[in-house]
């Protein structure tokens, strides 16, 4: 079997966790120049002007999500010196 490059592909699919009508329709991931994205797709009205576009795209670099969702690092208590205070 041939290997191909996967860079510059992509794809998406059906979102199955749509809750709301502001989550995305299709969500998939897509390698441009090298660099991981998150691609989110939402359904147009089927209503549409002709020549209108049938999904609207948005990308997001793969490593925004993973920061945003990391718990942010808990300060030191310069107070706390491990020991339970008698009173």
């Amino acid at each position: 079997m041939t290997q191909y490059s996967k860079e510059n592909r992509g794809a998406f699919w059906k979102n199955d966790r749509r809750e709301k009508d502001t989550h995305p329709h299709f969500k998939g991931s897509i390698n441009i120049e090298g660099k991981e994205y998150w691609l989110s797709g939402w359904k147009k009205a089927d209503d549409a002007k002709e020549n209108a576009p049938l999904v609207s795209l948005s990308v997001q670099p793969k490593e925004a999500r993973q920061e945003q969702s990391a718990p942010a690092p808990v300060a030191d208590d310069p107070f706390d010196d491990g020991d339970i205070l008698p009173f």
